[in-house]
């Protein structure tokens, strides 16, 4: 008879003396379904931004600045004239112009096009 009120004793206390592996049911965040327990996992989300790139435009002693200009804005449509004048002089005046600064794949398409066109450009990680 003891052994009856022992478990009739036991089965009116909360759940959380039993043993689910290595935690207890209040440690855990779980639910009843049909029976099962089912333990939800959270999940921690870690937003990484990635690298970005610079392209960079070299002085060009061949081609005319007006076609410069012109390849500059077909190939980087964000560019405006104004823009586009600028990174030329600046390549002109210094040796190398800052283009624009993006994410790597733009970066290598906009190096290469530019290359293709006759204009000696290169792509390096911003720091």
């Amino acid at each position: 008879m003891s052994l009856m009120r022992n478990l009739i004793s036991q089965a009116s206390k909360p759940l959380n003396w039993l043993k689910l592996g290595p935690f207890t049911m209040d440690e855990a965040p779980s639910r009843m379904v049909g029976g099962s327990v089912v333990v939800e996992k959270q999940t921690n989300r870690v937003n990484k931004t990635s690298p970005l790139y610079k392209v960079l435009l070299h002085n060009d002693p061949v081609n005319t600045m007006e076609y410069v200009v012109t390849t500059l804005r077909q190939t980087v449509p964000k560019l405006s004239e104004q823009d586009a004048m600028a990174v030329m002089l600046e390549a002109h005046n210094t040796g190398v112009g800052l283009v624009i600064i993006c994410d790597l794949e733009p970066a290598e398409f906009y190096s290469e096009t530019l290359n293709m066109k006759g204009l000696t450009s290169t792509i390096e990680k911003d720091s």
